[in-house]
């Protein structure tokens, strides 16, 4: 029986290669800046026509190279960057894979010009199909030249995938801006059938990102900027209410190398907590330092996905910092008196609760820890080896002797915002029995009592998860509670988070239970109600949407046992609750979305009374 499995000829197996990396013109490009880079240049000049497709010149003032290298640079898998396997454990360039420049001389006409500061000389070579036409000498300055024409020229096949003009300028330009982002020291230059399209000099990376995105844009965004043992995170994010309904330049460099990651996109998601609308997508601008040797970022072909030694560190991280960042600046929003309840700026905040008992003891809630949230599929927690409250901790962790990230605590103001603006000494007052009023320094504040206290018990009950040092008062007379068999199984399965929580609670059969103790927070004389309370809330919460079962309780409890409104409040129980409410993490919205609280500028005030001083 004669052979069915042929050995392909390698001018065909480079062909199949080169679909993997030259996917489109943008594909080009990106293997050829990322080469730039590498080679250390200062100035780089990208010139397309017809959106790359039959075009693509970049030029470079990097190191160059001899004509030995210029001839090895074109055979598959020969790369300078890396010489063994453990090299591929400590990647600090963008390229290494050794692909990129065979791939794309396999499919397209290349021309190379080079020289490094050595030769008096250049390289000249002419490549077309993966075929050498040509090989010569040439005048060049220091750096490199590549032209690509007729991309796919050998495949026509793959010619009918790519779309118009203009399309594929637009993804030739996201690849230019990225790695102008990326890189903000390298001036960069993008010419497009022979407009000067971009034309940026080196430069620190706020008057890189004003350059590409312009002045009043730079102003909608907060700096971002931490250090701890595990990373370092700088950057940008936009403020929530000028988010996008798409989820254009939502951007992330690790090691200065753009990557996708959903893990990642969905930890900064849950940093803002409620403060965009649903549909709408916060802008971001994150840069990652990572030790190398922490992060696989040979995955694919593309080098865009990566995997991270401890995906669930990183994930926590970036949340807690974006949720930091964003509790740090004012981000109440403001009422103006014409507009309807259905403005969509006031909208995209959330809401918060308070009980009977407040003390100034009770005011610890400037937690160092965020709450977990639901997260895409991600490595399992039971192999995650922080606690959060250790993760966030600036001691080492019993458990754990290896790295630890410092605290990360919201800034703290008696009795103001973030920017302390309730003065001290005026006058408060309650609205209803719903509402808090208070003067600050811009005008008028209104916070909703329920959603404030609300906020500040979740976050209490987090950190009881997180300390596993819960807080009970003992019952006098213990409460016997007949449930449904549903219920019954329901309290079974959440048992650990509630005994967190402080509830003292045995479970008997025949769905009966025992309530021996409460948390401190329960209000006197709810205690024979609250357990149901939590439990139809939980569930009314699985329906609504899909939450870890701790958030769940935590959110549950903290509805439950918050003050409601038409509850009175004594003046010092407002100014208790304030005090709290700003301990958080993100006192601006409650647990489930709802905004805490408004506030009406003196000048707007001023104009509805047609007031001119």
């Amino acid at each position: 029986m004669a052979a069915t499995i042929n050995i392909l000829p390698e001018h065909l197996a480079n062909k199949i290669a080169a679909g993997e990396v030259v996917q489109r013109p943008e594909s080009v490009v990106k293997e050829l800046l990322e080469n730039c880079i590498d080679a250390h240049a200062s100035a780089i000049r990208i010139i397309i026509k017809d959106g790359g497709k039959s075009f693509i010149q970049i030029i470079d003032d990097g190191i160059g190279m001899g004509e030995e290298d210029a001839s090895r640079a074109f055979l598959r898998h020969a790369t300078s960057k890396i010489s063994s396997y453990e090299d591929l454990e400590h990647i600090q360039t963008l390229g290494f894979r050794g692909e990129a420049l065979a791939s794309i001389a396999s499919v397209a006409h290349v021309e190379l010009k080079t020289r490094n500061g050595s030769d008096e000389a250049g390289t000249l070579l002419r490549i077309e199909g993966g075929e050498v036409k040509e090989q010569g000498k040439t005048g060049i300055p220091q750096g490199t030249t590549i032209t690509v024409k007729n991309l796919f020229f050998s495949t026509p096949a793959r010619r009918h995938f790519m779309k118009s003009n203009n399309t594929e300028f637009k993804h030739v330009y996201d690849v230019v801006q990225r790695i102008a982002l990326s890189h903000p020291e390298v001036a960069i230059q993008l010419i497009s059938d022979d407009e000067n399209l971009l034309d940026v000099k080196a430069s620190p990376i706020e008057e890189r990102v004003k350059d590409l995105y312009g002045e009043r844009f730079f102003e909608t965004l907060v700096p971002v900027r931490e250090q701890t043992e595990i990373l370092s995170l700088s950057g940008y994010v936009g403020k929530p209410e000028f988010a996008r309904k798409s989820k254009v330049d939502q951007l992330f460099f690790l090691n200065g190398r753009y990557i996708v990651s959903r893990s990642l996109n969905h930890a900064v998601f849950s940093g803002y907590e409620h403060l965009v609308e649903k549909g709408n997508f916060p802008f971001y601008l994150l840069f990652i330092e990572l030790d190398p040797e922490k992060v696989d970022v040979n995955v694919h072909p593309s080098k865009m996905e990566v995997k991270f030694a401890d995906e669930q560190a990183i994930y926590r991280i970036i949340m807690a910092v974006v949720r930091k960042t964003l509790g740090m600046n004012d981000l109440v929003p403001s009422l103006n008196v014409n507009q309807g309840a259905g403005d969509s700026r006031n909208a995209t905040l959330q809401h918060a609760a308070i009980p009977r008992f407040f003390s100034p003891q009770a005011n610890t809630i400037g937690s160092s820890f965020t709450p977990e949230q639901t997260l895409p599929p991600q490595p399992s927690s039971d192999n995650f080896p922080f606690d959060f409250e250790k993760l966030f901790s600036a001691q080492p962790s019993a458990r754990d002797d290896h790295t630890t990230a410092p605290e990360l605590k919201p800034q703290q103001f008696a009795h103001g915002t973030r920017e302390g603006e309730i003065i001290e000494g005026k006058a408060i007052w309650q609205l209803h029995n719903k509402y808090i009023l208070s003067q600050i320094r811009t005008g008028l504040m209104i916070i909703d009592q329920h959603v404030a206290h609300e906020r500040v018990l979740y976050e209490r009950a987090l950190a009881n998860f997180e300390n596993a040092v819960p807080s009970s008062q003992q019952l006098l007379f213990p409460h016997t509670i007949q449930l449904s068999p549903g219920d019954y199984a329901l309290a079974s399965e959440i048992l650990s988070p509630l005994q967190s929580l402080g509830f003292e609670l045995k479970l008997f059969g025949k769905n009966t239970v025992v309530l021996e103790g409460v948390p401190t927070d329960v209000k006197a004389g709810s205690e024979s109600t609250i357990l149901q309370d939590i439990l139809d809330e939980f569930k009314n919460n699985q329906h609504r949407v899909k939450l870890e079962a701790r958030d769940n309780v935590a959110k549950s409890f903290a509805c439950k046992a918050a003050v409601k409104a038409g509850d009175p409040l004594t003046e010092v129980e407002m100014r208790v609750l304030i005090d709290q409410l700003f301990a958080t993490a993100m006192p601006y919205v409650c647990p489930h979305g709802r905004p805490v609280l408004v506030k009406v500028s003196l000048t707007e005030l001023d104009r509805r009374f047609m007031r001119t001083s």
